[in-house]
């Protein structure tokens, strides 16, 4: 297996990211961050679906803990991962992660950050950083109360309780449990209905969920107004009016 921090496998209409640091469960480490953040520019220019997974049978057991150690001050203040995560999460098109077994921390504030997530029935995710004398200041404070709510997310939080595959299945955390060899399988399938899709479309529809509730309206009838004078609204709203006149 290769020694990258991130094998990346790019096709046409999505990119496949699988965390690479199995002899440590695959924790998110500087080297790491910034082959994220290098993906990140690659898919900012050339937008395509992102699907994030881990390497045998772990998505990411946490940040790397040697390096957290070692971070003072400065290092909180200037965010390292947590900046990775927004970037990932405002990527034009749509970000899932398939996850199998173990995301702990920052591996768990990296799942928060995509749009969709899937999972085996290996699961186990939460933020146990408290235990550690830190707390989860790459998203989990914030982004885990938007999926889940606050009196979920603060039990998480707060406890560091860990929810199982059913559980956050349950809580909305995840939207399918698939068996771990038919984990990549299910990405795909929902990736190709993501590619089926106009790609103008698909991204000003994740713009405009990512927007605040306050721009709205406002920013959907902006939207709309781009997508409706588009070639591509035109050709596939004729075909399927054609499709229809041939019942």
């Amino acid at each position: 297996m290769s020694e990258e921090p991130l094998v990346i496998d790019r096709s046409p209409d999505r990119v496949v990211a699988r965390l690479n640091r199995p002899e440590k469960r695959n924790a998110i480490d500087r080297q790491m961050v910034d082959a994220l953040h290098a993906l990140c520019a690659e898919l900012e220019a050339e937008p395509r679906t992102l699907i994030l997974t881990g390497a045998e049978g772990v998505f990411a057991a946490g940040a790397d803990i040697t390096q957290l150690r070692a971070r003072r001050a400065e290092d909180a203040r200037r965010g390292i991962n947590a900046a990775a995560f927004i970037r990932i999460h405002d990527l034009p098109m749509p970000v899932i992660a398939a996850i199998d077994g173990y995301a702990l921390g920052g591996g768990a504030e990296l799942a928060y950050a995509a749009d969709i997530r899937i999972a085996t029935p290996a699961l186990k995710i939460g933020n146990p950083e408290t235990g550690l004398g830190i707390m989860a200041a790459a998203g989990g404070t914030w982004r885990l109360r938007e999926i889940v709510g606050d009196g979920l997310a603060s039990d998480m939080l707060l406890t560091g309780r860990l929810l199982t595959a059913d559980e956050a299945l349950s809580a909305g955390l995840v939207s399918g449990i698939h068996p771990a060899p038919e984990l990549m399988t299910a990405t795909h399938a929902i990736a190709d209905r993501i590619a089926a899709n106009d790609p103008l479309a698909t991204q000003h529809t994740k713009r405009a969920m990512r927007a605040p509730r306050a721009a709205h309206p406002d920013i959907d009838g902006e939207l709309q107004a781009e997508l409706f004078e588009s070639p591509e609204k035109m050709r596939r709203m004729t075909e399927f009016l054609e499709r229809r006149g041939r019942r």
